[in-house]
């Protein structure tokens, strides 16, 4: 697996990493979310570099132009819910993806013990195509192997597939470093030290979901 940290560039991708973390700015619930979408079509920019590309005549309203264009073939997975906002970011830069719905929660059990659950799964064929995940954090990896084990039963093996978890701790990307294989690349704005005994991330940003559609009943 591939790790590339957007956040060691002085961009203004790190202004809007800043905001989904600040504890004042997180009460605007709209703000949250937007940021999240900025930071997802940053993140679409940069992944775009690595489709494939053909060179095609386009006609204007003088002559024939000759454009590359992409030809790689996309579908793109919100983990639910906090993905969504992400997801939508990266759909605005990539016009004819497909779009796919994740659903997975954690079933605790005694002490500081979890086990992951992926329920709802819903994606188009994924054979031969590019599939890029968007969760907002990666905790400790868990969740995402998860994801990814039921993409593959739902849809097929995807040709490529990026990982786009804007805050990660190091815990889970070293963890990914040694499960995933070269198919695999794992886009991050940061990646913070700390993780809790109840797999928080530190200083992370909080319960992404939460502040992006207010708390669960």
């Amino acid at each position: 697996m591939k790790v590339v940290n957007l956040g060691e560039t002085n961009t203004v991708l790190n202004s809007f990493i800043a905001e989904i973390r600040d504890a004042h700015i997180q009460k605007d619930r709209m703000r949250f979310r937007i940021n999240l979408e900025r930071v997802g079509s940053i993140f679409a920019y940069e992944i775009s570099k690595t489709l494939s590309y053909s060179e095609k005549e386009i006609t204007t309203p003088l002559a024939i132009a000759q454009m590359k264009t992409a030809d790689t073939p996309l579908v793109v997975t919100a983990i639910l819910r906090a993905g969504l906002p992400l997801q939508e970011g990266i759909l605005g830069f990539f016009d004819r993806a497909e779009s796919g719905f994740l659903s997975t929660w954690r079933k605790h059990g005694k002490g500081d013990y979890f086990k992951v659950h992926a329920d709802y799964c819903t994606c188009p064929p994924l054979e031969g195509k590019t599939l890029i995940v968007a969760d907002p954090m990666l905790a400790t990896g868990a969740s995402m192997e998860s994801a990814l084990q039921k993409l593959e039963e739902t849809g097929g093996e995807a040709a490529c597939i990026h990982l786009v978890c804007p805050v990660a701790s190091r815990y889970a990307v070293d963890q990914l470093l040694q499960r995933l294989d070269n198919r695999y690349t794992l886009w991050v704005a940061a990646i913070d030290e700390e993780l809790t005994s109840h797999n928080y991330i530190i200083p992370g940003l909080g319960d992404a979901g939460d502040l992006a559609y207010g708390e669960k009943i």
